[in-house]
């Protein structure tokens, strides 16, 4: 082997550690990846950043077809102050698929089984389309005695098939696209995508997402989103929230009145409405919703503190 050679392999290790070393440090700054069981035969991916303390634990929800990494830009940011966790819902992600439990109520067990095995006392949810109604769920199974916060994001909690009665064009819509989905998915995904996020992305950005999509089978697809949006009125689990609730929704969105509705009916919630953005706002304006989101922790740490 030549001096030259030995050289060449020098630099490829070289190359290779600092690779190796800058990847450590990309998965440090946003949280590492582990799988929690929750249920029998059931695990979920959990990202976890930040340090536990006395501060509340911020938990994000995401929504249908996504998973734990679209929340990563907010992981980032709250890491700083807070203990942050993101999960992939069950048959989401790199979550554990199942062909049963696929609904909001099963998923609401699932995250107060997560809550406990990471020993969290404190926590704020932050729940983002089908994610409203698993924090609904979740207030109608276990109430909000361990909650220091709520936010709903860009969604109105479910009134089950009484909303089928009441909107029967937008029902009629939602099922012409479930066949859509079950006979395209990829190609719907795309779509999907770039319908929810209204700023331009990068192509791998939007490939990321949907190559996340893909891992639900497009049959459980289906019955999720007819438990999340037919199956069970939540809207019940309004009154019983009495942590503060932040009701964050997109200035376009179609469900504006409802969320407003929402917000009237939860004695201590506020609804902020971000302009210039998709079902996605913490995508499209991150920083608009992290301003939102830290001025309203500010607020619960403010009324927590002993006077």
């Amino acid at each position: 082997m030549s001096v030259s050679s030995d050289k060449f392999i020098f630099l490829c290790l070289i190359v290779v550690v600092c690779l190796g070393s800058m990847r450590a440090r990309a998965e440090s700054n946003t949280g590492a990846s582990r799988m929690v069981e929750v249920a029998d035969g059931v695990s979920l991916r959990v990202i976890e950043a930040g340090k536990p303390g006395a501060v509340p634990a911020l938990v994000f929800i995401p929504g249908w077809s996504t998973g734990a990494d679209i929340w990563r830009h907010q992981m980032d940011t709250f890491a700083k102050a807070h203990r942050v966790i993101a999960f992939d819902p069950r048959s989401q992600g790199e979550s554990t698929k199942t062909t049963s439990g696929n609904t909001p109520e099963i998923r609401a067990q699932d995250l107060h089984a997560l809550l406990e095995r990471l020993g969290v006392q404190r926590t704020v949810l932050i729940g983002w389309s089908q994610g409203v109604q698993d924090v609904a769920a979740y207030v109608e199974l276990y109430g909000t005695k361990n909650l220091a916060g709520i936010v709903l994001v860009d969604a109105a909690v479910s009134d089950g098939a009484d909303g089928m009665a009441a909107r029967p064009d937008e029902t009629a819509a939602q099922f012409k696209m479930f066949a859509v989905y079950q006979a395209h998915q990829k190609e719907y995904l795309g779509g999907m995508m770039r319908a929810i996020i209204s700023k331009s992305q990068r192509d791998d950005a939007i490939q990321g997402l949907v190559s996340t999509g893909m891992k639900t089978p497009p049959d459980v697809g289906v019955a999720m989103l007819v438990a999340d949006m037919f199956g069970v009125n939540r809207t019940p689990a309004l009154k019983k929230i009495d942590s503060p609730t932040l009701i964050i929704a997109s200035a376009k969105s179609g469900e504006l009145a409802r969320q407003q509705a929402a917000a009237n009916q939860i004695p201590r919630a506020r609804l902020e409405k971000v302009e210039d953005a998709g079902h996605a706002v913490f995508v499209d304006q991150p920083d608009r919703f992290d301003e939102l989101v830290t001025e309203f922790l500010a607020k619960l740490a403010t009324n927590s503190a002993p006077h």
